[in-house]
């Protein structure tokens, strides 16, 4: 295929414009190594990390939101939505929110008391310019027998912290849309515990709105059919879905190879036939997905360099290192024909 310039490109967001948004996770840098590209396709960011705790409120006494704010700056000169990420999370959460002036365990009542003043303060600044945010991130747990994850929210403020998160969040934008977010989200096994702690929280009439799929798929999983299931199954909830951190591994998580310094065609092929297929579920499933975000937009930067691996490069996006749409860009563009 003779090379294209990025004007000649269908857009993305225009491509699917009428079914749901198309966004993308950004950061400092891409915000300007990737800001054509960015501009052209996408009409919705995500920060990678920077809306995070340890991100804008690294001490207690101490919030640090420049970067976060040019991330917002970026979405509002491009006429972009902004999805939050992400307010309660076990990882990325710095040690003294759990923890006394000594190093103890703080109690539920001190954690809780912290968890509310910072979503109000974060959610709070940014009321009016996210139009949603993923509230609680990956508690639910891999274990069978086992539906939290263990972790030092759990074990001082009990199963109850995940409901007062959205209380908290709803109470500081109450139009914001919130989202329960998690991987392995297409896993028969997980899913069913997703399930069951979204059910239970709509039972409680907690202010949830939605589930976030992150979508962290490869060539190879999950089964086409093990997607569909899952959507099907949280939609009944009469809840909305979002795509939340799409991309497509080259790699199944238990190939080890590190041999690789290109792409191989026959993988682009597959990773493109997955995209194609993807999109086209999306669209099937339009009246309850409306927003598809990347984890990222094109393969010059993603999470996936060196994970799970070490030292080994990922190809998961539809546009390559030098942001040139791969032939899964074109056969996402084949699913919108279809």
């Amino acid at each position: 295929m003779a090379t294209i310039t990025l004007a000649e490109t269908p857009k993305l967001q225009e491509v699917f414009g009428d079914q749901f948004r198309i966004g993308a996770a950004v950061n400092p840098i891409t915000i300007h190594t990737q800001r054509e590209l960015l501009a052209h396709h996408f009409n919705s960011i995500t920060a990678e990390n920077e809306m995070k705790f340890e991100s804008v409120h690294p001490e207690e006494d101490r919030y640090t939101f420049e970067t976060a704010d040019r991330l917002i700056d970026f979405a509002a000169e491009h006429g972009m939505a902004v999805r939050g990420h992400t307010l309660v999370w076990h990882n990325q959460t710095p040690s003294w929110v759990f923890e006394t002036a000594d190093g103890r365990p703080c109690d539920a009542q001190t954690l809780l008391s912290r968890m509310r003043s910072h979503i109000e303060t974060v959610a709070g600044r940014y009321k009016g310019q996210i139009y949603a945010w993923d509230v609680v991130n990956e508690a639910v747990s891999d274990k069978e027998g086992e539906l939290l994850r263990p972790s030092r929210w759990l074990d001082i403020a009990g199963e109850d912290f995940i409901a007062k998160a959205f209380e908290y969040a709803h109470a500081a934008d109450p139009n914001a849309l919130l989202f329960y977010n998690d991987y392995n989200e297409s896993d028969p096994r997980k899913r069913e515990r997703i399930y069951t702690l979204v059910k239970g929280l709509k039972e409680r009439d907690v202010p949830i709105h939605g589930i976030g799929l992150q979508a962290h798929w490869s060539v190879a999983h999950p089964a086409l059919e093990d997607i569909r299931s899952a959507i099907e199954r949280y939609a009944s909830l009469g809840v909305k879905l979002h795509v939340t951190e799409l991309d497509v591994s080259l790699f199944s998580f238990d190939d080890r190879r590190t041999d690789l310094t290109a792409p191989p065609e026959e993988l682009l092929e597959r990773q493109a036939e997955r995209y194609e297929q993807f999109f086209r579920l999306f669209r099937e499933y339009s009246g309850v997905i409306d927003s598809v975000t990347f984890w990222g937009a094109a393969d010059d930067y993603t999470w996936l360099d060196g994970f799970p691996v070490r030292g080994r490069k990922n190809w998961p996006f539809p546009f390559d290192t030098q942001h040139d749409p791969k032939p899964a860009y074109w056969q996402i563009l084949n699913a919108a024909r279809r």
